[in-house]
């Protein structure tokens, strides 16, 4: 901008002084300034004065001599287009900072508008998953009843064999005892797992409770026995009086769907040298908190999938064997009950999942309805990359 006005200026001085008609040149770059460039107020009243100032230096030491009167009415139409050139800058910026802090107004109703579809798809996701729970449950009921009657039968039929044992021949009563002793493990094993899924499926509240985390640990394993025996090493470190404050069914829904991920990650790994698939469960108290770990050498979670692995739909399993909610509920379980859920993995080498829990219940008085609130926490995602 001074580079042309110095040398119209320069012109000016050589020619006539304030007789020139190449003033006309300095009115035209201070319309450049004002339809070109994106000055501010201040910019422009500075770059218009001193374009005054080059005029009036030009003007009165060219050596044509000094004409007041051409002077005079050159100088009115500079001032002129200065004044109207700095009054539409003024404007002009006016205009900008108002569309600036419209857009800004913009970008955060947007912003907020995607959170408030985030937690309203993050309802619903819920919601639905709720509802089939709950179907679940009816239908589980109906099926535990259903087996409880024979399994009753079964039971009293052992009973009475026991008695009748008596009358068996001696050779034969060893044989005899040992099959009623595997007769009765295999009664006692599907009562077991009848009992879990009667707890498992009854309807309860979310209140916080002392959950004894080896007990819910442990129906979590029998309820994917299919999937890891003679398959997978588990590894299960839960030691025995472990307490987290937590609800017990949600928990146990916490390290099925954990330990699920962990299986589907080792079926998709190829082992050598010897090294075979392990899931390693592991518990401890510390710092006032109740920790669990579910760690296996699968696959791993990439880099680049790291930040993304609790949102509900991401998934990186083929279409038809999960939609991505996994991992996403167990998040918001996790986070309902004031625990956090940290996650450290190295692609091709482990997966790790840590969850911490309060050991007791939290004596925080404040309270709606006499229910102690639950604070917040948020999911820790690092990486360990060697």
């Amino acid at each position: 901008m001074f580079l042309p006005s110095a040398t119209i200026g320069w012109m000016i001085y050589a020619t006539t002084g304030s007789q020139s008609g190449y003033y006309a040149g300095l009115i035209l770059v201070l319309m450049v300034l004002a339809v070109v460039l994106d000055w501010t107020f201040w910019q422009s009243l500075i770059c218009v004065a001193l374009v005054l100032l080059l005029y009036s230096a030009a003007c009165v030491f060219s050596p044509a001599g000094f004409d007041a009167r051409n002077f005079i009415s050159n100088c009115f139409f500079l001032v002129s287009s200065g004044i109207a050139i700095v009054a539409g800058t003024y404007y002009h910026s006016r205009v900008r900072v108002s569309e600036f802090i419209s857009r800004c107004e913009l970008d955060k109703s947007s912003k907020a508008l995607a959170e408030s579809l985030q937690q309203l798809k993050e309802n619903e996701i819920q919601l639905v998953q709720s509802e089939k729970l709950a179907s679940l449950g009816r239908m589980s009921a109906g099926i535990i009843h259903e087996i409880n009657n024979p399994l009753n039968f079964a039971t009293t039929g052992l009973f009475t064999l026991r008695k009748k044992s008596k009358h068996v021949a001696a050779d034969q009563q060893a044989d005899y005892d040992e099959v009623l002793g595997d007769v009765e493990k295999g009664l006692k094993r599907v009562q077991t797992i009848v009992s879990d899924l009667r707890v498992f499926t009854h309807p309860d509240s979310d209140l916080p409770e002392s959950v004894d985390v080896a007990e819910a640990v442990n129906a979590s394993l029998r309820f994917l026995t299919t999937e890891w025996k003679d398959k997978v090493r588990i590894e299960n470190k839960i030691p025995a009086g472990q307490i987290a404050q937590t609800n017990r069914n949600k928990l146990v829904h916490i390290v099925v769907n954990l330990v699920q991920n962990s299986l589907d990650a080792l079926r998709r790994k190829k082992f050598e040298g010897g090294e075979e698939p392990v899931i390693r469960i592991e518990g401890r108290l510390e710092g006032g908190k109740s920790i669990i770990v579910v760690r296996d050498n699968g696959t791993g979670i990439e880099q680049k999938n790291m930040a993304k692995i609790f949102d509900p739909f991401f998934t990186t399993k083929d279409v038809g064997e999960g939609m991505g909610l996994g991992l996403s509920i167990c998040h918001r379980i996790v986070r309902s009950y004031g625990g956090h859920i940290q996650v450290t993995s190295e692609a091709g080498r482990f997966c790790e999942f840590t969850l911490d829990f309060p050991e007791q219940r939290a004596r925080n008085t404040e309270s709606v309805g006499g229910v102690p609130p639950v604070p917040v926490a948020k999911a820790i995602v690092t990486s360990n990359v060697s």
